[in-house]
């Protein structure tokens, strides 16, 4: 594909999405039997979305960007004990242990972003005692807020799966200092 038709082709995709000047872009021409061009646009929509807020440039926001802030906006909330299944957190356990690596921001955290709109789902470990409705729900406001505020993206979902509970250490007389022990 000649460098000249990627250009006609993403002129083509300015002009339709309102870009005021790329209206005067006419096409290449395409020699039969050509294979269909994509804009970059395309080729990186797995990747990154792109803002067309300005003329002067681009704004590219990749996925995991969306999954780090979600990540550290639930984390904020207290009753939080921890994220992710228990999958997840045994590898963060075992990369925390290990020299020169830490535990992943976006563990727990998956996310779908679309060009104006993103989902994410959030799954935790509760502290016990915790609301978890009222958990749920100032997770879903924090993560909204953080998104909608760092983005620009319109969050449509935020959906909270709690896999466990965790229960407060109940310590035993042995591990306690203060207590004398009973046989010397």
């Amino acid at each position: 594909m000649s460098e000249h038709t990627d250009e006609a082709t993403e002129a083509i995709s300015d002009a339709a999405a309102g870009d005021p000047a790329a209206d005067s872009a006419q096409p290449a021409e395409k020699p039969a039997g050509a294979e269909p061009t994509t804009t970059r646009a395309h080729q990186h929509k797995e990747v990154a979305r792109r803002d067309r807020g300005d003329d002067r440039g681009r704004t590219v926001i990749a996925d995991t960007v969306v999954a780090k802030i979600a990540g550290i906006a639930t984390r904020e909330i207290g009753g939080v004990y921890d994220l992710g299944g228990a999958g997840e957190r045994m590898v963060g356990k075992v990369r925390d242990v290990i020299p020169g690596t830490s535990s992943s921001v976006t563990q727990g955290i998956n996310v779908e972003v679309g060009e104006k709109q993103a989902a994410v789902d959030v799954q935790i470990i509760a502290e016990y005692g915790v609301a978890i409705h009222q958990l749920a729900n100032a997770i879903r406001r924090n993560v909204v807020a953080a998104i909608e505020g760092m983005t620009g993206l319109e969050v449509t979902e935020v959906n909270v799966a709690v896999h466990d509970v965790h229960l407060p250490d109940s310590g035993s007389a042995a591990d306690d200092p203060a207590q004398p022990p009973r046989v010397q």
